[in-house]
């Protein structure tokens, strides 16, 4: 299983020069936790990083600065891990573990983001799984049923 099959499409992005007020309020209305950074002069939106909500918490909030004077390039993740659309989802799931993350973007071969995984994607496709396994056990014990009565 690739990751592409399996991330969320389209990204939702955010300029670095953005006040972290700004990107809180992205976050809060696209119900997301990660935002792609890229350069406010770059037209092709490639990403230059990421910021997450724990970005903000930790390094904003609990800094107790006040967060209409930073900037989104200030507190961002640069150099972000990210998965590329044909890697194995077992690989990127084992590199998120390792580096403690649980969002990374998903980009194609050009660099440009697509999408994002998260461990949600992966526990929705597990469960679909075990769904299935479930289903199938139930409906085997059902046709042996049906054959001795």
């Amino acid at each position: 299983m690739n990751v592409s099959e399996h991330c969320c499409r389209g990204v939702i992005s955010i300029a670095d020069t953005a006040d972290i007020v700004t990107a809180a309020r992205v976050m809060r209305d696209q119900h997301v936790g990660l935002l792609a950074v890229y350069r406010q002069d770059d037209d092709s939106h490639r990403l230059t990083g990421v910021l997450t909500d724990r970005d903000i918490v930790m390094q904003v909030t609990a800094a107790d600065r006040n967060p209409h004077t930073v900037r989104v390039q200030e507190v961002m993740t640069r150099q972000p891990i990210l998965a590329y659309e044909h890697d194995e989802l077992r690989d990127v799931l084992q590199v998120m573990r390792l580096a403690g993350i649980r969002r990374v973007p998903v980009v194609d071969a050009s660099g440009a983001a697509v999408g994002i995984i998260a461990l949600d994607d992966a526990i929705e496709l597990i469960t679909g799984l075990l769904c299935d396994i479930s289903g199938s056990i139930r409906s085997e014990r059902h046709h042996e049923w049906r054959a001795h009565a």
